[in-house]
């Protein structure tokens, strides 16, 4: 059985709570980022294919056990919690790996903290998308009952798995690791309970997700190369993703480093979640990995 436990890292305006798979691996760590309405626990299918990497995924500030981290939020703000979570456990260049706006977290760590990083993966998420938020009301429209939840309150834990086992994401794919992930993203006590993730943090951040205008240089100067995991299907396992096709060649002219990566039969949920969405993340990992690895050897070699 895979080793875990959980931690937490100061940051600005508290501690901000780690699981941490494998936590006696040596070796480069992987820093692990969910996404905008998740927690650590998204990652847990992945990490349990990797027993000889350790893997240390944060609750996002706002979600998860670090839901009382105060505001602001926003990709600037969950970038330097990365950067404080590379100091606490003394990482040295790690790979930050991100799913959905955890991916956007990772690039913005990437452009704030440039040398800090040694190189990303992106998982349907990070790139600017056409379909972002301007308003409240257009995050609630685009992020769909991800976002509606968060209003709602839930007599029991049974009831909050059943609403979860509804959702048409999870219909071919449900598992254990679901479960115990369903379970954990609850606040308060029966017959009061509430998701974990704060609507305010969820709203804040959707309004980041359009890039700005320096994105593409930024990225570009960094010159590091850059998977991109994309799923064919979208949020509620409809047929057209997050990134439809069009978007991803464009993205492909713009991003010279960009290495697009299709995971068939995956939607935006299960392409991490599920066995067979893990088993193709398991595997672009361990090769970033080795990357890094072989280019901070090398970099050592010279000087």
């Amino acid at each position: 059985m895979t080793a875990y436990v959980t931690s937490t890292v100061p940051v600005d305006g508290g501690d901000l709570t780690v699981g941490i798979w494998n936590p006696d691996a040596q070796g480069t760590a992987v820093v692990a980022l969910h996404g905008i309405t998740a927690s650590h626990l998204a990652w847990q299918t992945v990490a349990e294919r990797m027993p000889g990497v350790r893997v240390i995924a944060p609750d996002l500030r706002g979600r998860g056990r670090s839901n009382k981290l105060p505001a602001p939020y926003g990709m600037d703000r969950h970038a330097d919690d990365v950067a404080a979570i590379v100091d606490r456990f003394g990482l040295t260049r790690p790979l930050v790996a991100g799913h959905s706006m955890g991916a956007f977290v990772a690039m913005q760590a990437v452009r704030r903290h440039p040398g800090r990083i040694g190189g990303v993966v992106l998982i349907d998420g990070g790139l600017p998308l056409e379909t972002s938020a301007q308003s409240p009301a257009e995050a609630i429209a685009v992020l769909g009952p991800a976002a509606e939840r968060l209003s709602m309150t839930f007599p029991s834990r049974q009831a909050y798995l059943e609403f979860w086992r509804r959702h048409p994401a999870f219909a071919e794919d449900w598992t254990p690791a679901t479960d115990a992930y369903v379970d954990y993203d609850l606040d308060g006590t029966e017959p009061e309970l509430r998701p974990a993730t704060k609507a305010e943090a969820m709203l804040e951040d959707s309004l980041w997700l359009a890039g700005d205008d320096a994105w593409v240089s930024d990225v570009n100067a960094w010159g590091a190369p850059i998977p991109f995991l994309v799923a064919p299907r979208g949020l509620m396992n409809e047929p057209v993703g997050l990134y439809p096709r069009e978007a991803v060649t464009t993205w492909s002219s713009l991003l010279p480093g960009l290495s697009v990566i299709p995971v068939e039969h995956v939607n935006h949920y299960t392409i991490l979640m599920s066995e067979k969405g893990a088993g193709a993340v398991r595997t672009v990992i361990l090769a970033e990995q080795s990357r890094i690895s072989a280019a901070y050897a090398a970099t050592e070699v010279q000087q």
